[in-house]
């Protein structure tokens, strides 16, 4: 059986700094051509019970998570041994998307981009039936693009994306959204 192919990506392509958007923000050192693969997001691997056990311990008012969901049973925790892919902010016009593959978790460039530019993605944060009335207030979006939906949530009806070969992370912060909604459910 063949050794896979490395994959490589490009961190050296991106830096922290502070963000208009939200605390700290990834920003482009050079110019990056759509489809370069930037950087893995990586941490502790932990399941989803022991990820709900970390964040319900935490203040309802730091909305600061690090976790992705890679699967059914895993999801990283960036906050224990992470890298600089935690500070990507949530845009709904991104330039950049999440890709699960093999178990892993990648950010890559979806458009060209030029030095100085904000890298983000669409969080895809997922609306359940018994989501509180203030919702999208809990998640709100500060983005700043035009056509910005208000929220990092995804809207309620979407038309459905042609399947491609590579995975798409759908719920970034699915965990840690339960706490939250519970939260805003108790505050009503």
């Amino acid at each position: 059986m063949a050794a896979s192919a490395p994959v490589v990506t490009h961190p050296d392509l991106v830096e922290v700094r502070r963000s208009k958007v939200h605390g700290l923000g990834i920003f482009a050192t050079g110019r990056i051509k759509k489809g370069t693969r930037l950087i893995e997001y990586i941490g502790e691997r932990v399941s989803h019970d022991e990820a709900d056990r970390r964040y319900d311990e935490k203040d309802e008012n730091d909305s600061h998570t690090f976790l992705f969901i890679v699967d059914s049973k895993t999801v990283i925790d960036a906050g224990v041994d992470g890298n600089d892919a935690r500070f990507f902010n949530h845009s709904c016009d991104p330039n950049c998307e999440s890709v699960v593959e093999k178990r892993r978790v990648f950010i890559e460039a979806i458009r060209n981009i030029e030095p100085g530019t904000e890298l983000t993605y669409d969080y895809q944060i997922q609306r359940d039936d018994d989501d509180p009335q203030n919702i999208d207030e809990v998640f709100a979006c500060r983005c700043g693009f035009v056509k910005c939906r208000g929220t990092m949530l995804w809207p309620t009806e979407r038309k459905p994306k042609k399947n491609k070969a590579k995975k798409k992370n759908k719920a970034k912060k699915k965990t840690i959204v339960k706490k939250k909604k519970k939260a805003a459910k108790k505050r009503r």
